[in-house]
């Protein structure tokens, strides 16, 4: 028996295989990024919709795959994208982070300096403070590192 007939006999299996193949490339070329993980669970979905005996024929199972695609892509988009972008929790890439430090020269977004363990360090606002400038002498608190520039945050009051 030849491929295409054993494909045409087994619509489902076609389309399980179809979503297995879309799942291990999303996850291992493309990194969850997105737009084969839709369509690899709506070939899913219509696999086991072929499976049940709900659809047949070629056309009806495409077209039932494409719309769940752009359904479940509608519907998960968002929050996946949120998910990947929640962050991993407290950084503690570096013994540094939530150390109170003094500024040694004033520290804006753009640069500035904060002395720690008689060292002095480049630092820069944290995009998540609420200041937009710390002056010299003040205190300030080590929030994450950038390369060797340390991203500082004004104290909570």
């Amino acid at each position: 028996m030849d491929i295409f007939a054993l494909i045409n006999a087994n619509h489902d299996h076609f389309f399980y295989i179809l979503a297995g193949i879309s799942f291990i490339l999303e996850l291992s070329v493309l990194g969850l990024s997105g737009p084969l993980l839709f369509f690899a669970m709506a070939s899913l979905v219509t696999a086991l919709l072929i499976s049940f005996g709900l659809l047949s024929g070629w056309e009806v199972e495409f077209f039932t795959t494409a719309v769940l695609t752009g359904l479940i892509a509608l519907f998960l988009w968002r929050p996946l994208k949120n998910f990947q972008n929640s962050g991993g929790g407290t950084d503690t890439s570096s013994d540094m982070i939530s150390r109170v430090v003094p500024a040694s020269k004033d520290i804006t977004a753009e640069g500035g300096a904060i002395r720690y363990s008689g060292i002095n360090w480049q630092a820069r606002l944290d995009p998540g403070a609420n200041d937009t400038f710390i002056a010299k002498d003040d205190q300030c608190i080590i929030a994450s590192v950038d390369g060797n520039v340390m991203l500082v945050k004004e104290l909570p009051s």
